[in-house]
């Protein structure tokens, strides 16, 4: 198998659909942004593929629906929010500099949606693909979960649009992630007159953060990081409340059961002291099986091309979880994802064009 070469690809037309959605800046939950965003990226795609963009309006903003017709074949992925607060674009605008293209989203992930599009572009006959780009992939896609899965379960196989890994690899595999809350509640007291009536929610929310942190597994890949705390009010009462957030990385359910049965049974330390958690592993882990043949299938195209399995999720992590055969990672070269440092780099950018079109032709004829 070769590289699939359907037509000629433009650098030039992709760089000003990029620096059209870049200009239109799409912060997570801000609404008005987004709709906006999701206008331009629908634009984008019926200007280079013709048809019509459909519109699924949530509460976290509107994720826009392509597709081609005909019996479903491939899904390709995306999300149009970012992670910059308005007036980023004014401190840091679309710059085209020493072969890289740099502005907020560039990497994550505006620009691996722009190659996708000029990718479909390129095939004589586009019919089973489809292209789902959400709002709410950032902030841990609640209201786009759903469509994800039911577009994924109708299709034969999910193309991830992420960026790359280092050197530019493809995600053969993602760990599963979620956020814990846990809450301790203590009893204020004042610290100089009667510190002894008081139940100190800080030296118990210390107890906490080491048997926290003793559930991490990282000779399995488990990593279990207490990352913001708070507690107290005066500096001179005993603190009646504490919280921990806590990120929370696995690479199998076996270690997903184990860690989420391990924080529902945290137990205080300090009589009186009681804690409360919230949260979950909400992105299943994508298991380097759901994407081996897809990986295959682009080391053909490009046989210098890399897999490597990564920590952080992705929607594409539950679309491997329905067992639908998934690889991640095929969107823009570059790197400095959620930084001021981020970055795209040009000349991947048709290479990465024609491997989604390579891949998508060799779903269509499986």
């Amino acid at each position: 198998m070769t590289m699939h070469k359907a037509g000629p690809v433009s650098v030039d037309a992709m760089i000003e659909d990029l620096r059209t959605l870049v200009d239109v800046e799409s912060p997570s939950r801000d609404i008005d942004a987004l709709t906006a965003s999701a206008k331009a990226v629908a634009g984008v795609i019926e200007n280079r593929l013709g048809g019509q963009a459909v519109f699924f309006e949530t509460d976290a903003g509107p994720h826009v629906q392509w597709s081609a017709g005909g019996d479903p074949k491939v899904l390709i992925l995306g999300h149009h929010d970012t992670v910059f607060p308005l007036g980023t674009l004014e401190r840091r605008p679309f710059t085209v500099r020493d072969g890289h293209a740099t502005g907020p989203g560039v990497f994550d992930m505006l620009g691996g949606l722009v190659q996708a599009i000029h990718g479909v572009a390129l095939l004589d006959d586009r019919s089973g693909v489809e292209i789902l780009v959400t709002s709410d992939e950032e902030v841990g896609s609640r209201t786009s979960r759903a469509l994800i899965e039911e577009r994924a379960l109708a299709c034969d196989a999910v193309l991830v649009v992420e960026g790359a890994a280092e050197g530019g690899a493809v995600k053969t595999g993602r760990k599963g992630c979620g956020t814990f809350e846990v809450t301790v509640t203590g009893r204020a007291s004042h610290a100089g007159l009667e510190p002894e009536a008081g139940v100190n929610a800080l030296i118990e929310a210390s107890h906490q953060v080491l048997d926290i942190a003793a559930l991490g597994r990282p000779d399995i890949g488990t990593t279990v990081i207490p990352t913001v705390a708070s507690a107290g009010t005066m500096d001179n009462v005993v603190p009646a409340e504490a919280t921990i957030l806590v990120d929370v990385r696995v690479t199998s359910s076996d270690e997903k059961d184990r860690i989420e049965s391990a924080f529902a049974s945290l137990a205080p330390h300090l009589d009186g002291a009681e804690i409360a958690v919230q949260g979950a592993v909400t992105r299943p882990p994508m298991p380097e099986t759901a994407s081996a043949d897809l990986f295959a299938v682009a080391r053909l195209l490009l046989p210098d091309l890399e897999g490597k399995a990564v920590g952080g999720g992705s929607d594409g992590n539950f679309t491997a979880a329905l067992g639908v055969p998934t690889l991640d990672g095929l969107g823009a070269v570059g790197g400095g994802a959620h930084a001021d440092h981020e970055y795209l780099v040009i000349d991947a950018m048709a290479e990465r064009a024609h491997l989604i079109a390579g891949l998508v032709n060799a779903i269509q004829n499986s």
